[in-house]
């Protein structure tokens, strides 16, 4: 069994309106699923990716009005990267974030490629990373007037897990989940380790989770702009129950088999505590709308359709236009 590459990043906003406003205006990208959470239907789950919903492509946001500050640190997933194409589409975003007033940074070179830190206006941690397209496909651009096909996001890129003791969640990756090191690049904090990259799928970007290591800081005290989870491709059907029983062999305590409607899906906890994924590529989110209609209107699972009053009833507006 083989993992092809990261699947989706699931993150926490406390202004669903701006959220959609940052993802779909600023950076472009569809929103190719209005749902609930599904655990909790009085709040919505948004997803944003490219032009077709393709996996590997959509960051999603579940919605909780309440959520407090995050508190950087430990046993967390500290920062979710977006590919582009070129050194130009990089230049281009940085100059757009710069006009839109987006906190980032300057560009600098990780890992042997150009790279734009940058965070939304609750603190999310972000950048993005120039892919030379020689690992996992681009998805298919979201064109926008602004944004042309050749600057616009076509991915996710790599995750950043960031562990005061990274060693245990080094062999989950590599023996467990079949993630292979490929090097190491310096950090920007001074005096800290080297950052550590594992690779699996086509590689890549969009098959990448790096390890940064922070003996100093505490643990994350998570809230709005902190990331839940990522979760990793299961590129076929047929694997996803002996992922299952894969994990259960090793120890390891899961949600068991849980049926998302538009992926099926695994959760555990890492040894830090980092809450890991594993998702089906299939069935994809036009199974219950066109592909030229993603988004439009609410979605719900069908154990769900039939409280649909009930739970339109109990969602805040959306001033998504």
């Amino acid at each position: 069994m083989k993992l092809a590459g990261i699947h989706h990043v699931s993150a926490i906003t406390a202004d669903i309106n701006k959220n959609h406003d940052f993802f779909t205006r600023i950076l472009g990208m569809r929103l190719v699923k209005k749902s609930v959470n599904q655990d909790s239907p009085s709040t919505y789950h948004l997803f944003y990716a490219d032009a077709e919903g393709t996996p590997g492509t959509d960051m999603t946001y579940f919605d909780i009005p309440m959520a407090g500050r995050t508190y950087p640190g430990v046993s967390s997933i500290s920062n979710t990267g977006f590919r582009v194409k070129s050194e130009e589409a990089l230049q281009f975003w940085e100059r757009r974030l710069h006009d839109f007033g987006v906190p980032h940074d300057k560009i600098v070179e990780r890992f042997g490629r150009k790279t734009l830190y940058f965070e939304d206006f609750e603190g999310s941690r972000m950048m993005l990373v120039v892919d030379d397209g020689k690992g996992i496909p681009f998805g298919k651009p979201w064109i926008k007037e602004e944004i042309s096909a050749e600057n616009a996001i076509v991915g996710l890129g790599p995750v950043t897990l960031t562990l005061k003791d990274p060693s245990a969640t080094e062999q989950v990756l590599e023996h467990i989940l079949g993630f292979v090191f490929i090097g190491s690049y310096p950090s920007v904090v001074t005096d800290a380790p080297d950052i550590k990259v594992y690779s699996t799928g086509d590689g890549e970007p969009a098959g990448e989770v790096h390890i940064e290591t922070r003996k100093d800081l505490p643990r994350e005290r998570p809230g709005r702009g902190s990331v839940h989870h990522v979760a990793f491709r299961i590129p076929n059907m047929e694997d996803y129950p002996k992922w299952e029983e894969m994990l259960r062999a090793n120890g390891f305590t899961t949600s068991g088999l849980v049926d998302r409607h538009y992926f099926k899906a695994i959760y555990f906890r890492e040894p830090n505590g980092v809450l890991f994924e594993l998702s089906t590529d299939e069935p994809g989110f036009d199974t219950d709308e066109d592909l030229a209609k993603l988004g439009e209107k609410l979605a719900l699972p069908p154990f769900l359709e039939p409280k649909r009053k009930e739970i339109e009833a109990k969602l805040r507006p959306l001033s998504i236009k």
